[in-house]
């Protein structure tokens, strides 16, 4: 394909054609992990494509290509593809922002362009693809909510595209990695679990990477010392090479540390250093701090060394994730708007298909009684005076059927005013959830919680009985931990709002997870 890029065949192509070769030639390197050299002719592309969807005005949706396919759809897919390509390069090139970014942008374009249920077969794949990309770059970055979003998402679309229980496996692995960095262990270990039970190999680095994560949970969890030891141990000694022993020995050497076993903990701590990359900094951390507890600040110092570059960087890296973080709030904020701008359409469709059916009953109702009079009238009149009665029924159906037309106009126009101030108000509402929310949390209020439930139930009508119905197993706590989590509440928080420890409501986050297969409230809320 490049020597026929360089050739003058390719130079007789049109503009589409030309760039189509181009965003080709730079998926098929991209594929093959080989530099691309064609940069600058692929950023061309982008901004072709993106004029042919739509962007700069044009409508192509009358059109279709060969096989049936609109050109929109055709173009809108391929653009997507090719800001992914892109965002590839950026990466490459150590962009991290504009890599985000366009995979970001990625993603709207096919949310803007396919429903949800279009979004199957290559779609769904694609979209499985640039979420899972997303999540790893937001978990290097220690974005974890950015990160457990696009994880979840990535999921979604593998079940539909139904994708290889490797990929499903290597996402919930992620998933497991970013509540133990939020320390939420028990949702951690959920995600472990479901590993082990689609991926049983023991064979494998997966299987052996589960658990050791999940020994490392339960221990941070419940400290169930001897069992997350043995876990750890087991890994360790099948471990394929010696990176990935020296990877278990880190966490062995991190709950002897804990638990006061200094000695033990150097023997697992100190062959790190120095040859395992994050894993030797972690190492270094843990060495540094038992020599501070010893007082040997000569080793701490020494230790101290491996941790510098981390403490230099942190400034560069707070600024970039809170570019990132701005990324992904405006990408957030752009789907809410879109998906209640699809639903005040759907609506609108609703109340037209009722006025259609009202207007067809009532003509029927008249064309009935039309009918009914005409035949009486024919047994009682002559011939010519029916003909004159008939005529003038006519006109008086014709002027009961223009009057009921327009009647109908009026109660449309009329309906559709009060769903117009309807949507606004629950709109608004929705907008101003987290404020009042959070209002009321902090002003700490009588009877808070209820008052909470109450903002929800205001701002998304008919949620809870959703949920009940799907779930009719869950207590009132569970219920209520539901929309708290949905309403972005820690554990803590929640703990204080149900007068309860944090231990018991880390309890019932688990029964909550176990009863509803970890989904979210989401799905319940009106669409």
């Amino acid at each position: 394909m490049m020597e026929f890029a360089g050739s003058e065949a390719a130079d007789g192509m049109d503009a589409f054609e030309g760039h189509y070769c181009q965003v080709l030639i730079a998926e098929l390197l991209f594929k093959n992990y080989y530099g691309q050299s064609n940069r600058a002719e692929v950023l061309k592309a982008v901004r072709y494509f993106d004029s042919i969807v739509g962007m700069d005005g044009a409508d192509t949706r009358d059109k279709a290509d060969t096989r049936g396919v609109s050109v929109q759809e055709r173009d809108a897919f391929l653009a997507a593809r090719a800001h992914y390509i892109n965002g590839a390069g950026y990466y490459e090139h150590d962009s991290l922002i504009e890599a985000c970014g366009e995979y970001l942008f990625a993603l709207r374009m096919m949310e803007s362009y396919f429903a949800e249920g279009e979004m199957v077969g290559h779609k769904a794949r694609f979209m499985a693809l640039t979420y899972n990309r997303l999540g790893d770059l937001f978990s290097a970055q220690f974005m974890q909510e950015p990160a457990i979003y696009c994880c979840k998402q990535s999921l979604a679309y593998d079940r539909i595209a139904q994708t290889s229980t490797d990929k499903i496996a290597n996402t919930l692995l992620q998933l497991g990695k970013q509540f133990d960095k939020l320390k939420e262990y028990d949702s951690a270990s959920y995600y472990y679990e479901r590993i082990l039970e689609i991926h049983p190999d023991s064979q494998t680095l997966l299987y052996r990477d589960a658990v050791c994560m999940l020994a490392l949970s339960e221990y941070s969890a419940h400290h169930d010392t001897l069992a997350s030891l043995d876990s750890l141990k087991r890994m360790a000694s099948q471990a394929a090479n010696e990176d990935e022993r020296l990877g278990r020995f880190v966490g062995i050497g991190s709950i002897y540390q804990d638990m006061g076993q200094y000695d033990s903990a150097k023997v697992y701590l100190e062959p790190v250093l120095g040859k395992y990359g994050k894993r030797g900094k972690v190492a270094a951390r843990l060495l540094r701090d038992i020599a501070l507890i010893e007082g040997d600040t000569v080793k701490a110092n020494q230790y101290a060394q491996f941790l510098i570059e981390d403490v230099t960087s942190a400034a560069k890296n707070q600024a970039q994730v809170s570019q990132l973080n701005e990324l992904f709030q405006n990408y957030l904020q752009e789907k809410q708007e879109m998906a209640l701008a699809l639903e005040r359409l759907e609506a609108r469709r609703r109340n037209l298909w009722t006025g259609g059916m009202v207007a067809l009953l009532a003509i029927a109702g008249l064309a009935v009684a039309f009918v009914t009079r005409r035949s009486h009238k024919k047994r009682l009149a002559a011939q010519e005076a029916e003909a004159q009665i008939l005529n003038e029924e006519k006109q008086q159906l014709q002027a009961r059927v223009d009057d009921a037309l327009q009647q109908l106009q009026t109660v449309d126009d009329a309906l559709q005013q009060l769903q117009t101030q309807a949507d606004d108000a629950l709109q608004q509402a929705r907008a101003m959830l987290p404020q009042r929310v959070a209002d009321l949390y902090r002003a700490k209020v009588p009877n808070r919680l209820e008052r909470i439930m109450d903002e929800f139930e205001a701002a998304y009508p008919g949620a809870m009985e959703r949920v009940a119905a799907a779930y009719p197993n869950l207590t009132k706590t569970e219920t209520q931990l539901f929309v708290l989590s949905f309403l972005q509440f820690r554990a803590k928080e929640e703990a204080d709002l149900l007068g309860l420890s944090q231990n018991t409501v880390l309890q019932y986050r688990s029964n909550l997870r176990k009863k509803t297969e970890n989904a979210s409230i989401s799905s319940f809320l009106e669409t």
